[in-house]
């Protein structure tokens, strides 16, 4: 296998990477939206009911909480756009990091693989002695 392809595929599972990631962001900034939506129509349902017999005191305290309701939902939307921004970003670099230092991208990943494997024999090898050691008891 060249290191060009293995370069392509890396920048290929880079762009997929962040592509997921991106993705599940959007997903999970959507589902937000729609509670958040949901709990502003239940909240200003609410306030309607409670406005039709309330106090003028209590139609103040209710229009401050749609006032936050609506506050969240727009810092929801600003922080979903700030990330989106944020991992295309990184993505890109990412992206350009492993086109132009293949060598140093291949190397790094084996040293990643290598360091995640090593964790995970040790964890192994830790969690078979402490079970031996209650087995002892």
């Amino acid at each position: 296998m060249s290191v060009e392809s293995v370069t392509n595929n890396m920048s290929e599972g880079a762009r997929k990477l962040a592509d997921d990631v991106l993705q599940s962001a959007e997903e999970a900034v959507r589902a937000t939206e729609t509670m958040a939506d949901e709990s502003l129509h239940r909240a200003e349902k609410r306030v309607q009911d409670l406005r039709a017999e309330a106090s003028p005191a209590i139609q103040e305290f209710a229009s401050r909480a749609q006032e936050m309701a609506s506050q969240c939902i727009d810092y929801c939307a600003m922080t979903t756009d700030r990330a989106r921004r944020h991992l295309r970003e990184a993505g890109d670099a990412t992206t350009r990091y492993v086109e132009q230092q293949p060598a140093k991208s291949m190397a790094i990943a084996v040293a990643s693989g290598a360091a995640l494997g090593a964790l995970a024999l040790w964890l192994t090898r830790r969690d078979s002695r402490s079970h031996r050691g209650m087995h002892m008891r």
